[in-house]
């Protein structure tokens, strides 16, 4: 009985460990490649029906909060406006 155990443990920490291993693969590729970045960019793709009318509601609601940004905008992250 002790055997029978034993083989079992040995088996299931054989199938753990090949588990663990296949995480590790290197072939993983993005969803979305780089020169198809600039489709999802494009305005079209955002959820506003009216960017226009968006952009003065964003602006009203940070006049209104006292804080700006915080909101996902654009920027290289240079610290400049």
């Amino acid at each position: 009985m002790k055997q029978v155990h034993s083989i079992l443990l040995r088996s299931l920490l054989a199938v753990m460990a090949l588990g663990l291993a296949s995480g590790c693969s290197s072939t993983f590729e993005p969803w979305v490649k780089p020169y198809e970045r600039d489709n999802l960019a494009d305005t079209i793709m955002s959820m506003n029906r009216n960017p226009v009318s968006m952009a003065y509601t964003h602006h009203a609601y940070q006049a209104r909060e006292g804080a700006r940004g915080a909101e996902g905008g654009a920027g290289g992250g240079c610290g400049c406006n």
